[in-house]
């Protein structure tokens, strides 16, 4: 009896490039589109909400702190805590220096979590300019990040990166561009019987990975977006909630959502997990325990904790504000019992 395969491969017929001999890759368009849609979605509640006070000038200038402000710290995580920091202490040129070897490449290595960073000191500096709140700014635009961030991952899947472990599920999918393993090492044969691979004793074979960016368009994208849209935004409208109060939401979802799928990816080359309590952790590219944590998963931690206190904050001020006014609207009554005629 004939084995099936247990997996998929990657289609032949996407291409990285937009147009053939151009370094225009549909990973740098879907980017475009993203932030096209998060500024669109800006627009759409800025005229119709009527939770912010902001022409489209103003919005297109606030987008363009906030996008350079993402770039700038996106770059600058990646290379602090995913690259050679080394090498570029030495050579800072490079950092932003979009060409390698003579090709343009763009910006190569982007951290999200920088970018957030990099985003809310963007749109600081732009509030603290133009004299707004940075929190009725930010509550609006994340709603619709995450429909925006979908796009972004569909790019990093048409690019072939960004792949996760290797996997048995038979959706895993063979990348052209993940590296192979050599058949010499047991695990690599047990994994390819168990799918149905051929191969002789010393291959290096290409195993079938988690297509983690389509779990991440669909969770940190589509459903993320959902719960903000159609249940956070409305309870901040209906009751009244304080400014910052969808970005609490926002910082705790991603973070939830990213923390749990980063069991399927694969922690970086020669940084590995940062906690390693699992019974085995020697094989990062292979899930071993929840006891394993990756950089990517303390980044966040720390999102979900800094949502969760921020939350707290908002809600505990809103009562104690509550609670003034209401003593505040009973103390006249009781000092008029008091007076005398």
């Amino acid at each position: 009896m004939v084995m099936l395969p247990l997996y998929i491969k990657y289609p032949e017929w996407i291409d990285p490039f937009v147009i053939e001999g151009l370094p225009i890759r549909w990973y740098a368009v879907m980017y475009l589109v993203a932030f096209f849609i998060a500024y669109v979605m800006f627009r759409y509640q800025a005229k119709h909400d009527g939770m912010i006070e902001i022409n489209e000038d103003d919005s297109q200038t606030f987008f363009f702190y906030a996008i350079l402000g993402l770039l700038i710290g996106a770059r600058l995580f990646s290379v602090l805590f995913y690259s050679d920091a080394a090498y570029y202490l030495t050579h800072p040129w490079m950092i932003f220096w979009p060409f390698r070897n003579g090709q343009f490449v763009g910006l190569p290595g982007m951290s999200y979590h920088g970018g957030v960073v990099g985003a809310i000191a963007g749109g600081f500096l732009y509030t603290r300019r133009h004299k707004q709140t940075l929190m009725s700014l930010t509550d609006t635009v994340v709603t619709g990040i995450p429909l925006g961030y979908t796009f972004g991952r569909l790019g990093n899947f048409l690019n072939a990166e960004l792949y996760g472990r290797v996997t048995e599920v038979p959706w895993g999918m063979v990348f052209p561009t993940a590296p192979g393993f050599s058949t010499t090492h047991e695990w690599v044969r047990t994994v390819a019987d168990d799918i149905g691979m051929p191969y002789s004793i010393g291959d290096v074979i290409n195993l079938p990975r988690h297509p983690s960016q389509l779990y991440e368009a669909l969770f940190e994208g589509v459903v993320l977006f959902l719960i903000l849209w159609f249940i956070v935004r409305p309870i901040k409208k209906k009751k009244a909630m304080p400014d910052g109060f969808v970005f609490s939401f926002y910082l705790m979802g991603y973070g939830l959502f990213r923390f749990f799928i980063e069991y399927c990816r694969q922690p970086d080359e020669g940084i590995g997990y940062i906690i390693a309590l699992g019974r085995e952790s020697n094989n990062i590219a292979l899930f071993q325990s929840f006891l394993n944590i990756s950089e990517g998963q303390i980044f966040c931690f720390i999102m979900v904790a800094a949502g969760a206190l921020l939350l707290s904050f908002l809600l505990i001020r809103r009562q104690k504000i509550g609670d003034y006014n209401r003593g505040k609207g009973g103390k006249p009554q009781g000092k008029a019992k008091g007076r005398k005629a």
